[in-house]
C-alpha cells in the first residue's frame, strides 16, 4: 500500500531520472586515452549529483517525519497513519512546487478534520457505484468504489468513513466543472494525493491531495478494499438455518445507525444523500439482492460465477442502502399499480405458507399508505426479507425491508392472537417507514423520533385501517404505548425527545422507547388537536416538499402550521411543540374545583407540574409546557361534551360551568394529551363512585387512563396508597379488555415489588379477589380444529380479555387455573398431541414448568428444539425459565450463551425473563454480572439489546441488599457511561424508595380496605 501506487507524478519522475541515466551510458562508445579526462569529470559530476540528491532526501525525510508527528500526536490516530504511509512520503514531497513546501503543508494540516467527531462537509458525495465479490466459503469480500463527489469548499482533504476495512488502493481524479465541462488537466486529471491513511478513532479514512479540490468542481474518489462478514449482526453479516439436517448460510446487511462504513468506504451520515449503482458477484448457488430490481446478469465463463448488476437507486442516505446473499426462495403478489412485493424466506417456510399473511398486508398498507399520504410508493418493487437472527425486530431498508423471522413468518396453525397483531404492527411499522425515513430522512439523529416516532403512531393507525374491529389507536395505543412510555419519562434520568448527538457513541441512546414511543405519543396528541383533515393535509406538504432530501423538526412544524393557516388558526405548532420535544419529562396536571362566590357559575383551578417519581428530585419547577387540556363535567347519569383549556402557566382559573357537590370532572378525555391528570381528593371520591355504581358512564379509554394515573400518582407519591386499590374494586364488573388491561400491567408493577415480602399473600388474595367472578364467567377458549389462533375469524377484544384474566388467575396463584394447566400439559405428554388452544399456550407452558417436575422441563426443551414454527419456539423457550429449580435455571442461562442451542438474539430474553422469576431473580442477577464482559462484547453495539438487558435484569431489584450490590458493580467495572445505567440505578433506588415510604401503608390498607359509602 506504498503512496507511489496512487501518485503518478512522482512514479513518472522517477522513472525518468533513471532512464535518462541508462540511456546515457548504453550510447555511449567505448572510450580512448583522450577521453578519460572527460568521464573523470563526468563522474565526478555524477557523484556530486547523486550527494546532493541523497542530501536533499534526508532533509525531505526529516521533514517528513517531523510533520507526522505534528499530524499524528493521538495514539490511536498515529497507529492509523503509520499503517498506510508506505515509503513514498519523502519522494512525493521531493516533486511539490514552490507553493506546496512541507512547511506551509504541516501549517494546514494542522486543522486536521478527521479529529472532528463528524464529516467537515467540503465535499458532497452524489454517486457511488459499488462492485462487491462475495466469498460465502470463508466469508469474507472484497469491493471496489468509485464515489462522485462535489466539492462544496476547497479542500485538500478527502475525509469519509470506514471501519474495519481493509483498504488497498485509492486514486482521485477530477472530472468536470459542477455544470458538467470535462476538467483539462495534466495526467488525464489525475490527482497526485500526497497520503492515505485511517483514523480508527472516528472510524474514517483520510485522503491527503497534493492540490487543493476547487469548488463547484466534480472530482471521482476510487478505492478498493477487503473485508470479513462478521457474525455480528452489523454491517455486512452472516447468518445460518438449517433445512434437511444441512446448514445453510447467508449474508445480509445492516447499517443503520452507523454500520455502512463497515461495508464500504463512504460518508456515512443521514445528510450525504448520493444516489448508488450496486454490483454483486458470487457463487451462483445463492440469489443476490438489493434495494432495487437486478438490471443485466451475467455468468463468467471462467469460475462460473455470477454478478448481478442493480439498477440506479434514488437518492438515499447510506444506512438505508442494503443487500443480500442467500439461498431463498419467494412468493409474490402484485399491486394495482404495478409495485412488485416478493417475501424471501427459507424454503420450508415459503412451502408452508408461512409468508402469505404478510405478504398479503403488505399489498394492501402500501395502497393504504399512498392513499394516507398522497404520495407515491417511489420504488418499482418492495422486498420482505426473512432472516433467522437480526439485531432488530425489523429495518426498513428502502425496497428490501429485512424482519427478523419471529416478526414476519406465521403459522396459523400454532399463532396466538397476541403474536399475529404483534406481526402486523412491525409490518405496517416499516412499510410506514417507506415514507418517513426513506423517502424523508431526519437531517440528523438528533432528530431520529421524526421517523421512529411516525412509524410508531401508524403502527396503530396502519392496523385499524387493516381490522378496524381491534380499534387499536383508541385502545391499545393507550396501554402500549402512553402509559409504557410515562414509566421512564416520569425518571429523573429521562432526556428530551430532541437530544443533542456529537459522537458515534452517542447515537445509540437516542434509539430509545423515548424516541419511539414519546413520539408517537405527541404526534398522536398534534393530530388530535388539529383534526384529521388539517394533520393529513400537512405531512402531504412535508413529504412533497422534502422527499429524497433530509428534514428537521422546524421543518416539519412549518408545514403543518401552514395547514392549520389555511384553515384560519392561527397556532404556532413550532412554539407549541418545542416545550413537548426540547423538555424531558411530562407534567402532572392537576384539577380542582374552585366554587366562586358568584352561584351558579363554577370555576376549577389547573395547576402544572413537572411528574417525577422520585419526591426528593422534585426540585426544578421551572418547566413549563402548553398544556392542551380537554375537560368534562358529569355526574351518575351523564358527561357533558369536552371542552379545550391552553394550560401556559403553572397555575390558571377557568370558567367551566355549573357544578354542584356530586358533579366530577374529568380531565384528558380520552387520553389523547400526554400527561397525567390528578384531582383533590373529593373528585377522586365521585370518580371511583361513578366507576362503582355505573362505569359505562366513563368511556372505556378514560376508565383505563384513570387506573393508570392513579398507581402512578400514588406510586409517586401525589396520591395515597388506596386509591388506586379502592379504584379498581369495580373491575368484577368491567367486561372491557382496555381497563383490565391498564390494570394488570399496573399490578405486574407492585407484583415484583412485593412477590418477596412476608405479606406477599395479602397482595395476591386481593387481585385474585378481583378476578375470580370475572374469570369464571369467561371460562377457558376452546381449540376449534382448523381454527386455531385465526384472530381475522374471533372477536379480538374478547379473546384478549378472555388471555388477561387467565393470566392473572394463574400468576397470582388461581388453582383452578393451575389444575387446568396442569392438565393440559398431561394430556400433550401423554398423547403427544397439541391440544392447548394457541392463545393460551404461553401461560400454560409457563405455568405447567412452574408447578411440574423437571421431566416436564425436558420435555418443552426438546419440543423446543424440534418445531419449526417461529413462535411457537419463542414461548416454549420462555417457558423454560418459569421452572422453580434452580439447577434447570442455571443450565439454561449457561446453554443460552455458550452454545448455538438457542438464537443469538433470544439469549437477553432468557436472562431477563429468569430474572422475572421470583426463584431465579438471584441467579440472573449474579450471572449477570459475572458474565458482563462476554454480553456487552456481543451486545454492545447494538441498538436496544445492551439497554433491553440492562433494564431487564435490574427492575425486579427492590432491596438495599441489591441496591449496594448495582451500585458496586457500575464502580467497578466503570459501565456507567451510557445512558441505561443511571436509568436503573434511579429505578432501583425508587423501588427501595417504595418500600420505605408506602410499603407499610399500602398493606395496611390490604388489611382494612374502608368501606366506599
Amino acid at each position: 500500500m506504498g503512496l507511489n501506487d496512487s501518485s503518478p507524478g512522482a512514479m513518472r519522475n522517477g522513472r525518468g531520472l533513471s532512464d535518462q541515466w541508462a540511456e546515457s551510458v548504453v550510447v555511449r562508445p567505448r572510450t580512448t586515452e583522450r577521453h578519460i579526462t572527460v568521464h573523470k569529470r563526468m563522474v565526478l559530476g555524477f557523484a556530486l549529483s547523486i550527494l546532493t540528491l541523497i542530501i536533499v532526501t534526508a532533509v525531505a525525510v526529516v521533514l517528513s517525519v517531523r510533520f507526522e508527528e505534528c499530524a499524528g500526536r493521538d495514539r490511536d490516530g498515529a497507529a492509523g497513519e503509520s499503517g498506510s504511509r508506505g515509503g513514498g512520503g519523502g519522494s512525493a514531497k521531493l516533486n511539490g512546487s514552490k507553493g506546496e513546501r512541507t512547511g506551509e503543508r504541516a501549517d494546514e494540516e494542522g486543522v486536521q478534520p478527521w479529529r472532528n467527531s463528524r464529516l467537515p462537509g467540503s465535499l458532497r458525495p452524489r454517486h457511488y457505484d459499488l462492485q462487491l465479490a462475495v466469498y460465502m466459503d470463508n466469508f469474507t469480500f472484497s469491493g471496489e468504489v468509485s464515489i462522485e463527489l462535489e466539492c462544496v469548499n476547497a479542500t485538500r482533504f478527502i475525509v469519509l468513513h470506514t471501519d474495519r476495512l481493509e483498504v488497498d488502493r485509492v486514486s482521485v481524479t477530477a472530472e468536470s466543472s459542477a455544470g458538467g465541462r470535462q476538467a483539462n488537466r495534466p495526467g488525464g486529471g489525475v490527482m497526485r494525493i500526497h497520503r492515505h491513511f485511517p483514523y480508527p478513532a472516528n472510524q474514517m479514512y483520510v485522503v491527503v491531495l497534493h492540490r487543493e479540490l476547487k469548488p463547484m468542481r466534480v472530482y471521482r474518489l476510487n478505492m478498493s478494499f477487503d473485508a470479513a462478514i462478521e457474525d455480528e449482526l452489523l454491517g455486512f453479516f452472516r447468518s445460518s438455518y438449517t433445512l434437511q439436517r444441512e446448514r445453510r448460510y447467508l449474508a445480509v446487511t445492516q447499517f443503520s445507525p452507523i454500520h455502512a462504513r463497515k461495508a464500504f468506504p463512504c460518508f456515512d451520515e443521514p445528510v450525504y444523500k448520493a444516489t448508488f449503482t450496486l454490483t454483486l458477484r458470487h457463487d451462483p448457488q445463492y440469489t443476490s439482492l438489493s434495494n432495487m430490481p437486478v438490471e443485466s446478469s451475467s455468468l463468467s465463463d471462467e469460475d462460473g460465477w455470477v454478478t448481478n448488476h442493480f439498477s440506479r437507486t434514488p437518492r438515499m442516505s447510506t444506512y438505508y442502502l442494503a443487500w443480500a446473499v442467500c439461498n431463498f426462495t419467494y412468493k409474490e403478489t402484485q399491486t394495482d399499480g404495478g409495485v412488485t412485493i416478493r417475501l424471501y424466506a427459507r424454503p420450508d417456510a415459503i412451502s408452508s405458507g408461512a409468508g402469505d399473511y404478510a405478504l398479503h398486508i403488505t399489498k394492501r398498507l402500501l395502497g393504504f399508505y399512498q392513499d394516507y399520504f398522497k404520495v407515491q410508493y417511489s420504488l418499482p418493487k418492495l422486498d420482505l426479507l426473512a432472516v433467522p437472527k437480526h439485531p432488530y425486530a425489523a429495518m426498513e431498508n428502502w425496497g428490501l425491508s429485512v424482519f427478523v423471522e419471529q416478526k414476519i413468518l406465521l403459522d396459523a396453525e400454532v399463532s396466538s392472537s397476541s403474536y399475529q397483531m404483534e406481526l402486523t404492527m412491525v409490518v405496517v411499522h416499516e412499510i410506514c417507514h417507506q415514507w418517513f425515513g426513506d423517502l424523508v430522512t431526519p437531517v440528523w439523529w438528533e432528530d431520529v423520533w421524526l421517523k421512529e416516532g411516525f412509524a410508531h403512531f401508524f403502527e396503530y393507525v396502519g392496523t385499524d385501517f387493516l381490522f378496524p374491529k381491534w380499534n387499536m389507536e383508541k385502545q391499545r395505543f393507550l396501554t402500549d404505548v402512553l402509559h409504557e412510555v410515562m414509566l421512564l419519562d416520569g425518571l429523573s434520568s429521562s432526556h428530551p425527545i430532541s437530544q443533542e448527538v456529537d459522537q458515534a457513541t452517542d447515537i445509540d441512546r437516542v434509539f430509545d422507547w423515548i424516541a419511539y414511543k414519546k413520539g408517537a405519543a405527541l404526534i398522536r396528541m398534534l393530530a388530535n388537536v388539529m383534526g384529521q383533515t388539517l394533520f393529513q393535509k400537512g405531512l402531504n406538504d412535508y413529504l412533497l416538499s422534502h422527499m429524497y432530501s433530509n428534514a428537521a423538526r422546524d421543518d416539519l412544524w412549518n408545514k403543518l402550521s401552514q395547514a392549520m393557516r389555511s384553515e384560519g388558526r392561527d397556532i404556532d405548532i413550532g412554539g407549541m411543540m418545542d416545550r413537548w420535544t426540547l423538555q424531558m419529562g411530562y407534567p402532572v396536571v392537576t384539577i380542582s374545583k374552585n366554587q366562586s362566590e358568584q352561584l351558579p357559575t363554577h370555576y376549577i383551578t389547573v395547576n402544572q407540574e413537572h411528574f417525577l417519581y422520585g419526591q426528593d428530585v422534585r426540585n426544578n419547577n421551572s418547566l413549563q409546557w402548553q398544556v392542551p387540556l380537554t375537560v368534562a363535567v358529569g355526574n351518575e347519569s351523564s358527561v357533558g361534551s369536552e371542552s379545550l383549556i391552553w394550560i401556559n402557566n403553572k397555575t390558571e382559573s377557568h370558567m367551566i360551568g355549573q357544578m354542584d357537590d356530586k358533579t366530577w370532572l374529568l380531565g384528558n378525555i380520552n387520553q389523547t394529551g400526554y400527561f397525567r391528570v390528578n384531582y383533590d381528593l373529593p373528585n377522586w371520591k365521585l370518580l371511583i363512585q361513578q366507576l362503582h355504581r355505573n362505569h359505562q358512564i366513563i368511556s372505556v379509554g378514560n376508565r383505563a387512563g384513570l387506573i393508570d394515573d392513579a398507581f402512578n400518582l400514588a406510586r409517586a407519591g401525589y396520591l395515597p396508597q388506596g386509591v388506586p386499590l379502592q379504584l379498581i374494586g369495580y373491575l368484577p364488573e368491567e367486561t372491557s379488555f382496555l381497563p383490565w388491561h391498564s390494570a394488570s400491567r399496573a399490578l405486574y408493577q407492585l407484583d415484583k415489588l412485593l412477590d418477596r415480602t412476608d405479606e406477599y399473600s395479602l397482595f395476591s388474595d386481593y387481585v385474585l379477589k378481583q378476578v375470580a367472578s370475572r374469570y369464571h364467567q369467561m371460562g377457558w377458549p376452546t381449540n376449534v380444529p382448523g381454527n386455531e389462533g385465526n384472530v381475522l375469524q374471533a372477536s379480538y377484544q374478547t379473546e384478549e380479555l378472555q388471555r388477561e384474566l387467565i393470566m392473572l388467575a394463574c400468576s397470582f396463584g388461581n388453582k383452578q387455573c393451575h389444575r387446568q394447566a396442569v392438565a393440559y400439559i398431561s394430556d400433550w405428554i401423554s398423547s403427544n398431541k397439541n391440544r392447548i388452544p394457541p392463545n393460551i399456550r404461553d401461560i400454560v407452558y409457563c405455568t405447567g414448568v412452574s408447578l411440574m417436575d423437571e421431566d416436564v422441563w425436558e420435555f418443552i426443551w426438546m419440543k423446543f428444539h424440534s418445531t419449526n414454527a417461529v413462535s411457537e419456539k419463542k414461548i416454549l423457550l420462555e417457558a423454560l425459565t418459569c421452572s422453580d429449580n434452580i439447577f434447570l435455571l442455571n443450565r439454561l442461562l449457561n446453554l443460552s450463551l455458550t452454545s448455538d442451542l438457542v438464537p443469538e438474539q433470544d439469549v437477553i430474553d432468557v436472562i431477563i425473563h429468569v430474572g422475572r422469576n421470583p426463584q431465579g431473580r438471584n441467579l440472573a442477577w449474579k450471572y449477570f454480572r459475572e458474565k458482563w464482559d462476554v454480553l456487552n462484547a456481543r451486545y454492545g453495539e447494538a441498538l436496544f439489546m445492551n439497554s433491553k438487558l440492562i433494564g431487564g435484569v435490574t427492575e425486579f431489584l427492590n432491596t438495599e441488599k441489591e441496591l449496594n450490590e448495582l451500585k458496586e458493580f457500575i464502580q467497578a467495572s466503570g459501565v456507567g457511561t451510557g445512558p441505561a445505567w443511571p436509568r436503573a440505578l434511579e429505578i432501583v433506588e425508587g423501588n427501595v424508595r417504595w418500600h420505605r415510604l408506602h410499603r407499610r401503608q399500602f398493606y395496611q390498607w390490604l388489611r382494612k380496605p374502608p368501606n366506599l359509602g
